[in-house]
């Protein structure tokens, strides 16, 4: 599988979350915003039912643009009470955690690129750079020496700028 693993998709929500505190983002709302930070992987059931990869309904194709992220964020609105959040920071969390998740997916070294203008656009996009090495597919191949050496690449390439943004909000709540 050519994606960061789970545990680098939810830094990002988790770094912002814990950054910006529990009176900004609560438990309920983190919680979410890590499934959703992972939910455009649940594309790869297309595998099970025959649909290529290349495929706009195939694996990072339409859950790894811009419009399914806007689509999810919309859908948690509804969620916002429930949530006991702003209905704008539901959105702007939910759209930030799902759409971070076909951005590190643009910078791994593996697979044919995001669907990231879907729909008005099917090609696969990468960025220029593309330091993040490829996750292995299951969870035995994961725990082997090809997944040690995803787990450094992330920490680097997603860790390490994940505890920049947590820095970073921390500090601007200090000063507020």
């Amino acid at each position: 599988m050519s994606v960061p693993s789970a545990f680098a998709h939810a830094l990002v929500p988790v770094a912002t979350a814990l950054g910006a505190g529990k009176n900004l983002i609560n438990g309920r709302l983190l919680g979410v915003a890590v499934f959703c930070s992972m939910m455009p992987d649940l594309d790869v059931i297309a595998f099970k039912f025959g649909i290529p990869y290349a495929s706009q309904w195939g694996h990072r194709g339409f859950t790894h643009s811009i419009v399914f992220a806007l689509l999810v964020a919309t859908v948690a609105l509804a969620l916002s009470s429930t949530l006991k959040c702003r209905p704008l920071l539901v959105f702007g969390a939910i759209f930030l955690a799902t759409v971070s998740h076909p951005l590190l997916d643009m910078l791994t070294n593996g697979g044919l690129g995001v669907a990231l203008y879907w729909p008005f656009s099917n090609e696969r996009v990468f960025f220029p750079i593309r330091p993040i090495a490829v996750s292995p597919i299951g969870v035995a191949r994961f725990f082997s020496e090809q997944g040690l050496t995803v787990l450094k690449s992330e920490l680097l390439w997603v860790g390490l700028p994940s505890l920049a943004l947590y820095s970073l909000l921390r500090l601007v709540r200090r000063y507020q």
